[in-house]
């Protein structure tokens, strides 16, 4: 009897050897993936995916030559964008995103990048990071070799700080001419503006923000706010819950371009080409920046009448955003 216990423990640990080491010469059957990983794998290709197709449609739209102020108006998309950043605020806003699940685009000054590090890769989880030049300077005051040192500079560090390619940006105080159309358009980057305004820039407090950003929340919208003021944050408590009410949601502005992009007409027309845009108790403004914005010497700025020569579409209050932003360029260049 305990001869035969022994036969079967040896047998036994014999069988573990075999499960535990493997037969010499036999190559076992490959684990399949976990779930954890097959989940992973499937969002980075879906990621991937959409990526690329995001990058073709911003290909198209740069090929117009001319800013994008909104997307179109069939989907149920808006685009909240936030200048200026990283600064002292961008964790609230960045918190107050995620508990939303809503997405946003930064666009970031390199100079604040360097004094606020480790947040890029944070914004990239919750959108896009884009360029908003390396100092906040108004552009045409530059000669053509610190233009493209701006613009370059700050896409190479989002690209270091992020692994991702720059494709968007955004002239400081709204301001641009052919020069800095011509080296942005070479940089492989698409001009994107706005059609709804908080004025949060020039003061506007966090009722006034939530007034005028409600005003223009419709499909297609691009938001501008700042991440770098604390009433944008707090107008943000209740702009959030306001997407969800009018079953509209933020996305960052490539995917908006890709999922429901303006027409071609839209883009040629410009701010004018943006749906209800210029309507203010049910009367429209024209305002031309040629005729009603001057330089601190008195004379038309190029740059103000922007290149082209176009004529704009804009609300009143539009127009008095611009004049603000044109004496703070004024104050710059002089």
């Amino acid at each position: 009897m305990r001869r035969h216990r022994l036969l079967a423990l040896s047998v036994t640990l014999a069988a573990l050897a075999i499960v535990v080491l493997g037969v010499p010469g036999c190559r076992s059957a490959p684990s399949p993936p976990t779930p954890a990983r097959g989940r992973r794998d499937a969002t980075e290709a879906v990621g991937r995916t959409a990526t690329a197709t995001w990058s073709a449609e911003i290909r198209r739209l740069l090929g117009f030559g001319l800013p994008i102020y909104c997307g179109g108006p069939r989907g149920n998309e808006v685009a909240f964008t936030f200048d200026d950043g990283p600064g002292v605020y961008t964790h609230f806003a960045l918190k107050k995103l995620a508990r939303a699940n809503e997405r946003a685009t930064f666009f970031v000054v390199g100079r604040s990048v360097d004094d606020w590090p480790g947040y890029l890769t944070r914004e990239l989880k919750l959108g896009a990071v884009e360029d908003h030049t390396y100092t906040h300077v108004a552009l045409i005051s530059l000669p053509p070799s610190q233009i493209t040192y701006q613009l370059r500079a700050t896409a190479q560090k989002i690209q270091a700080d992020t692994g991702e390619h720059v494709q968007l940006w955004r002239p400081p105080y709204e301001l641009h001419n052919p020069t800095v159309d011509r080296i942005a358009q070479q940089l492989g980057l698409l001009d994107v503006l706005w059609d709804d305004d908080s004025q949060d820039s020039i003061g506007a407090n966090y009722a006034q923000i939530i007034k005028n950003v409600e005003a223009g929340l419709r499909p297609g919208a691009i938001i501008e706010m700042h991440e770098n003021r604390g009433q944008t944050i707090r107008a943000l408590t209740t702009l959030l819950p306001a997407l969800q009410q009018r079953h509209l949601r933020s996305v960052s502005v490539p995917q908006l371009l890709a999922s429901d992009p303006p027409s071609p007409e839209q883009v040629r027309k410009g701010l004018a080409g943006c749906k209800n845009e210029g309507e203010v108790s049910g009367r429209p403004s024209t305002v031309s920046w040629s005729s009603s914005v001057v330089t601190s010497s008195g004379a038309s700025s190029p740059a103000m009448r922007r290149g082209s020569v176009r004529e704009r579409t804009m609300s009143s209050k539009r127009a008095a955003t611009a004049a603000v932003r044109a004496r703070i360029f004024d104050r710059v260049a002089t």
